[in-house]
C-alpha cells in the first residue's frame, strides 16, 4: 500500500458524535401501583437507571413516567410523545395484551415491550396470547439491569442500519427464543460489553472523545428463530463480531431440535472465520459442537455468565489480543492496545502473523475496540505467504501510525505522561482556557483534519509543530500559592517583578509531565503566551506578551529549569508596564487577565551552533497593497529566512501575493533586489551557558546572523540566489562567488516548493473557516528529496477586523492644496473620527542617532493622552516599530497606542523601505487605525509640514511638536483602493 493510499484513511476517520442518533429518553411505565412498587424496591426506577448509567459512563439516563392502567396511559399518549412503553401485567394477562392493541392504534411506531414475572403458570397463559402488538416479551427477574439492556436493545435495533452498515459498527447476534432465558443473558451481555467500551474508551483523548467512543461499541440483535436469524446475518453479516445461539428453536414455525446447529453450518458457509458459541442445556449436544470446532457453553452450569464472558472475550476480540503459537497453542505474547500493537508489530512471529492475519483475529480485535478504519483495511487485505510478513508487519506499522495521527488531529488531549509520545499533537495540562493562541492552533488543527490535502500537498506536509498548553488555572495557582499579586499589580520595575517571579515556584505536580515531555520531543522549546485576551476578535494584543526560546539540553533536570524559568518569565510579562500601558488602553483590567502557555516544539534544524527554520512569515488575507494585477482580496505574504521575530522586528521580508508569485516587487530590478531584500536573520543560540538569566527582553538568546556566513553551508539552497558582480546579474543558484541575495526565487518562480499554493490555501481555508478576514503565521523546513519536499507549519491564526464605513468619494477627490495629508498607499478602512491633534517629528531637527531618545519621549506623551483617553495623528520619517534603530524610531505598540492615524514620511536625506505596517498590522486592523506611506520626494503624496509649522503648539521639543485643532479632523480611508486623506480643517463646510 502506497502513501497515496494511505493517506485515504484519513477521510475514513469514524464519526462517533453521528452515531446513536435515536435515542430512548422517555418511558412510559403501565404497571398497577404494587407492581411498580415492588419494581422499583422502595425507591423510584428513574433514580436506579440514573446510578445504571452513571456507573458504566453512558449519557442520557431516561426519565420514566409511571401510570396504573391502559386508559391513564392513553391519556397521556395524548399530552406527550414516548419513545417507550413498558407494561406489567396484572391478575388479568389477556388485558395488558389488549390494552397493548389500543395504544398501538394511538402510537403504531413506538415500541411495546411486556414485563413479566416468571413462573409456569404465566408462561402458559402468553402462549395463549396474541403478539401482534407486542415487540418483546421479558421475564422480570427483579434485576435493574434488565431495563437498562431493554433499553439498550431497542436502541441497537433502531440505530442499527445506520450505524452497522453505513459506519461499520459491529453486531453480535443472540439467537434464543426462551423469554426467560434471554432476559437473564442479555442483562449479563449488555453488562460485559459496555464494561469493555468503557475500558477501551480510556485511550480516547479527552473526556468528550471517551463518551463519543461509547458509543462505538459493538450492537446486540436479538433473533427468536431460524428465519429471523437470517433475516439478521443477511442484513448485517459483513460487519458482524460474532454469534452466540441455542440449538433448540423455531425453524419453519416448528420447534426444531437441531436449529442451532444447522444455523451454524449456514454461517460458517457465509463466513469460515465468524466466532459462533452454542449454548444448550442439553450436554449431549456438546460433542455435536466441537465436530463443527466452534464455542459450546452449558446452559446448564452455575456459572454460565462467567462461561460467557470468559468465551466472548476468547473468540470475539475482546481483551488482550493474545499471540499463540499456531502449531502449539502456546501464548508468545499479549498486546494490551494498539500503541502496544505498534510497538510489538515487529516482535510477532511470522507464523503466528500469518495465522492470525488468516482468521481475522487482528481485525477483530481492532473492530471490538471500535477502531473502525483501521480494522476495515486490516481485514480487506488478503496475508496468504509467509514471505509477505516483513512487508505486512511494515504495512500494519504504517496503518497504525496514520490512524494515530489522524485521531490526534483536531482534538485537545489531556496531557497523560505514559501516553503522550511521537504521535501525540496537541494536548493540555490543566482544566483552565487555553487562551487565545491556543484556540487558534486548536482551531487550525481542526482546518487541517478537514482537508486531507494538508497530508500530501504537492510533496509537502502542511501540519502544526508539537504543542502542550498549560492552562490558565496553573496560571491561577502560581499566582495565588506564591503571593505575587501584590507585587505583580504595584509599579515596581520590570525587572524587579521578573524577579520575583523567577523565585516563585510552579507546582510540584507539572514536573513529572514535562519529563514526560522531554523523552519525546529533543528540539528546542518555544514558549509562547495565550492569554484570554489574545488574538481575540476584538481584543488585539498580539506581541504584547513574550514569548521565550530555549535550547535542547540532555540533561533533563537543566531542562526542567530552563523551561520553568521560561514560562515564569512569560508569566510576568501579563504585569510588565508596557501590558499595563496597553491595557489601559484597551479598557481592559489587568487582574483580570489569565494567562495560558503554549509549549512548543520550535521548528527548524541546527545548523553549527544556532538552529532555525528555513522560513518564516505571516500572511494576511487582505492586501491593502495590491499591485500590478493583484486585488486586496488575493492577500499577501512575507517570508523571511530564519525565524519570525525577524519579520515582527521589522526586519526586510520577501513580499508577494500568493496568487502571483512570480511577481515580486522587491526583487523586479537588480538594484532594489540588493537594496530591498534581507542580509541578516535570526537563529536560537543553542550554546547554553548556565549562568545566563532570563531577562525581561525575550530575545536575550536570539543571534542575528548573515546571510552570507550561512549560506556557505548550504542551509539556504532554494531560497538565496547568487549576485554575479562581472556580469551584473542574480543567478537563481547558491554556487559561485558573489553576494547571497535572499530571492526566494527557486521557490517562487521555479515551483521548487509549493509555498504560494500552500499560503494561499491557507489564507483562503482561513478566512472561509474562521468568516472573516484573517493573519496567519508561518515555519518551513525545505527538505527535498524522493520521499517529498518538506514540511509547513501552521503557527497561529487570528481575525482581522474590517471596518464597513463608506468614505465620502468627495472628501477622497479633494484638491491638494486642500489637504493636510494624502496617501496613495494607505493601510486601513473607514472614517477616523474625534482626532484634532496631531503629533509630528520635527524634519528640520531629524537625525536618526536619536530615534531613540525619540521613542522615549513619544512613550510619555502618549501616557497622557491615554489617561485623557484623546487620540491624535502621528507623523514621523522612517519605519515606525523597528528594532533598528537605523531603520526608524523604535516604538512599541504600547507607546503609541492612542495613535488612531500612523505616518511614515520620507526626506530628502533619509529615504527607508516603508513597513507598511508590519510591527502593528493585527493591532492597527482591530482597532481601525489608519496607517499612512508618504514620500513627497517621489511626488507619491501631499504632506503639508509648513502648514502643521505655521499652527501654535501645544507641545514642543527639540525633536517633536504637537499642534490642536479647534475642531476635530477629516480623516477618510478607502483600504481597497489603497488611498486616504486628512483635510485641512477650514475646507469642509459645516
Amino acid at each position: 500500500m502506497n502513501e497515496d493510499s494511505l493517506s485515504q484513511l484519513y477521510l475514513k476517520d469514524t464519526a462517533f458524535q453521528n452515531l446513536m442518533q435515536r435515542r430512548i429518553f422517555n418511558v412510559l411505565l403501565v404497571a398497577s401501583p404494587y407492581d411498580a412498587f415492588m419494581m422499583e424496591e422502595d425507591g423510584r426506577v428513574e433514580e436506579q437507571l440514573y446510578f445504571e448509567y452513571v456507573a458504566l459512563n453512558l449519557s442520557s439516563p431516561p426519565r420514566v413516567t409511571r401510570v396504573s392502567n391502559t386508559a391513564e396511559a392513553l391519556n397521556e399518549l395524548q399530552k406527550k410523545v414516548f419513545d417507550l412503553i413498558i407494561m406489567m401485567p396484572g391478575v388479568d394477562v389477556s388485558e395488558t395484551f389488549s390494552g397493548a392493541t389500543l395504544i398501538k392504534e394511538v402510537a403504531p411506531v413506538t415500541p411495546i415491550v411486556v414485563l413479566t414475572p416468571f413462573s409456569k403458570e404465566v408462561s402458559r397463559r402468553l402462549a395463549k396470547e396474541d403478539f401482534s402488538s407486542v415487540d418483546y416479551v421479558f421475564s422480570w427477574l427483579g434485576n435493574v439491569d434488565l431495563l437498562l439492556a431493554i433499553i439498550k436493545l431497542l436502541e441497537d435495533k433502531m440505530n442499527a442500519d445506520t450505524d452497522i452498515n453505513e459506519v461499520g459498527v459491529q453486531a453480535i447476534m443472540l439467537v434464543e427464543d426462551s423469554v426467560r432465558f434471554y432476559s437473564s443473558v442479555l442483562p449479563t451481555l449488555y453488562k460485559f460489553l459496555l464494561k469493555q467500551s468503557l475500558i477501551f474508551s480510556t485511550e480516547a483523548l479527552n473526556e468528550h472523545e471517551q463518551m463519543l467512543r461509547m458509543r462505538g461499541r459493538p450492537k446486540v440483535m436479538l433473533a427468536r428463530d431460524y428465519e429471523e436469524a437470517v433475516e439478521l446475518y443477511e442484513r448485517y453479516g459483513k460487519n458482524m463480531l460474532g454469534v452466540i445461539s441455542d440449538i433448540s428453536f423455531k425453524k419453519a414455525g416448528e420447534k426444531d431440535k437441531a436449529a442451532g446447529l444447522k444455523l451454524a453450518r449456514y454461517l460458517r458457509e457465509q463466513d469460515p472465520y465468524l466466532p459462533v458459541i452454542l449454548e444448550s442445556s442439553e450436554v449431549e449436544n456438546e460433542a455435536k459442537v466441537k465436530e463443527l470446532g466452534i464455542g459450546w457453553i452449558d446452559k446448564n452450569s452455575k456459572k454460565f455468565p462467567v462461561d460467557l464472558g470468559n468465551a466472548i472475550m476468547r473468540d470475539f476480540g475482546f481483551g488482550d489480543f493474545v499471540i499463540r503459537d499456531p502449531e502449539t497453542g502456546e501464548e508468545l505474547l499479549r498486546i494490551h492496545d494498539l500503541k502496544d500493537l505498534q510497538r510489538h508489530i515487529f516482535d510477532i512471529p511470522a507464523k503466528s502473523l500469518l495465522y492470525h492475519a488468516s482468521y481475522n483475529d487482528i481485525s477483530r480485535w481492532l473492530y471490538s475496540r471500535a477502531l473502525f478504519p483501521i480494522a476495515e483495511v486490516v481485514k480487506m487485505h488478503r496475508f496468504n505467504n509467509i514471505d509477505e510478513a516483513p512487508a505486512v508487519r511494515q504495512l500494519f506499522f504504517d496503518l497504525i501510525v496514520k490512524y494515530r495521527k489522524m485521531k490526534n488531529r483536531g482534538v485537545v488531549a489531556i496531557f497523560r505522561k505514559d501516553r503522550f509520545d511521537h504521535y501525540s499533537n496537541f494536548a493540555r495540562i490543566g482544566q483552565g482556557s487555553l487562551g487565545g493562541k491556543g484556540r487558534g492552533l486548536a482551531f487550525i488543527d481542526s482546518i487541517i483534519k478537514k482537508n486531507p490535502i494538508c497530508d500530501n500537498f504537492d510533496g509537502v506536509t502542511l501540519t502544526i509543530p508539537r504543542t502542550v498548553v498549560i492552562c490558565t488555572d496553573i496560571f491561577d495557582e502560581f499566582m495565588e500559592t506564591n503571593n505575587l499579586y501584590p507585587v505583580a499589580l504595584s509599579d515596581q520595575s520590570d525587572e524587579t517583578i521578573l524577579k520575583y517571579f523567577l523565585q516563585a515556584r510552579l507546582p510540584e505536580k507539572l514536573i513529572e509531565d514535562f519529563f514526560a515531555l522531554f523523552e519525546v520531543v529533543d528540539r528546542p522549546l518555544a514558549i509562547r503566551s495565550s492569554s484570554l485576551l489574545e488574538d481575540s476578535h476584538y481584543q488585539p494584543f498580539a506581541g504584547i506578551y513574550s514569548t521565550y526560546m530555549i535550547p535542547h539540553v540532555d540533561d533533563k533536570y537543566e531542562m526542567l529549569e530552563l523551561l520553568s524559568d521560561a514560562i515564569k518569565s512569560v508569566y510576568a510579562s501579563v504585569f510588565y508596564a508596557d501590558s499595563k500601558a496597553y491595557m489601559t488602553a484597551t479598557s481592559n483590567v489587568i487582574d483580570q487577565e489569565k494567562m495560558a502557555v503554549i509549549i512548543q516544539e520550535v521548528v527548524g534544524e541546527s545548523v553549527g551552533d544556532y538552529y532555525f527554520p528555513s522560513f518564516s512569515g505571516v500572511g494576511r488575507s487582505l492586501n491593502y497593497y495590491p499591485i500590478n494585477d493583484e486585488i486586496p482580496e488575493d492577500g499577501v505574504v512575507e517570508t523571511a529566512v530564519g525565524l519570525g521575530k525577524y519579520i515582527v522586528d521589522g526586519g526586510l521580508s520577501l513580499r508577494f501575493s500568493p496568487k502571483h508569485a512570480d511577481k515580486v516587487l522587491q526583487t523586479s530590478t537588480l538594484d532594489l533586489a540588493l537594496r530591498d531584500t534581507q542580509t541578516r536573520f535570526y537563529a536560537l543560540d543553542m550554546k547554553n551557558d548556565p549562568d545566563t538569566t532570563f531577562k525581561v527582553d525575550d530575545g536575550f538568546n536570539i543571534a542575528k546572523l548573515r546571510i552570507q556566513d550561512v549560506a556557505q553551508s548550504g542551509a539556504l539552497r532554494y531560497m538565496v540566489s547568487t549576485y554575479d558582480f562581472r556580469d551584473q546579474v542574480i543567478r537563481d543558484c547558491d554556487e559561485g562567488e558573489g553576494r547571497r541575495v535572499v530571492t526566494f526565487a527557486n521557490i517562487l518562480q521555479h515551483d521548487v516548493f509549493p509555498l504560494a499554493k500552500i499560503t494561499d490555501f491557507m489564507l483562503s481555508k482561513g478566512q472561509e473557516e474562521m468568516g472573516r478576514p484573517v493573519e496567519i503565521e508561518f515555519a518551513g523546513m525545505l527538505n527535498i528529496n524522493d520521499r517529498g519536499k518538506g514540511t509547513i507549519y501552521w503557527l497561529q491564526i487570528r481575525p482581522i477586523v474590517e471596518k464597513k464605513d463608506i468614505v465620502d468619494d468627495a472628501i477622497l477627490g479633494l484638491p491638494d492644496e486642500k489637504v493636510l495629508l494624502r496617501s496613495n498607499t494607505a493601510l486601513g478602512h473607514g472614517n477616523i473620527e474625534n482626532v484634532d491633534m496631531v503629533m509630528y517629528v520635527r524634519p528640520e531637527n531629524f537625525s536618526s542617532s536619536n530615534n531613540s531618545l525619540i521613542a522615549r519621549e513619544i512613550e510619555k506623551i502618549n501616557r497622557n493622552f491615554t489617561e485623557r483617553n484623546e487620540g491624535y495623528v502621528l507623523i514621523g520619517p522612517g519605519r515606525w516599530g523597528s528594532s533598528d534603530t537605523a531603520l526608524g524610531i523604535p516604538v512599541k505598540w504600547p507607546h503609541i497606542s492612542s495613535a488612531r492615524l500612523i505616518v511614515e514620511s520620507s526626506l530628502s536625506n533619509y529615504r527607508i523601505e516603508p513597513s507598511q505596517g508590519t510591527h502593528f498590522f493585527q493591532n492597527l486592523t482591530s482597532f481601525g487605525v489608519g496607517y499612512f506611506t508618504i514620500d513627497t520626494s517621489s511626488n507619491n503624496g501631499i504632506y503639508d509640514v509648513e502648514f502643521l509649522n505655521r499652527m501654535p503648539a501645544v507641545y514642543e521639543s527639540e525633536f517633536l511638536r504637537i499642534v490642536k485643532f479647534n475642531s476635530p479632523l477629516t480623516i477618510g480611508i478607502n483600504g481597497r483602493k489603497g488611498s486616504g486623506v486628512v483635510v485641512k480643517p477650514d475646507i469642509i463646510e459645516n
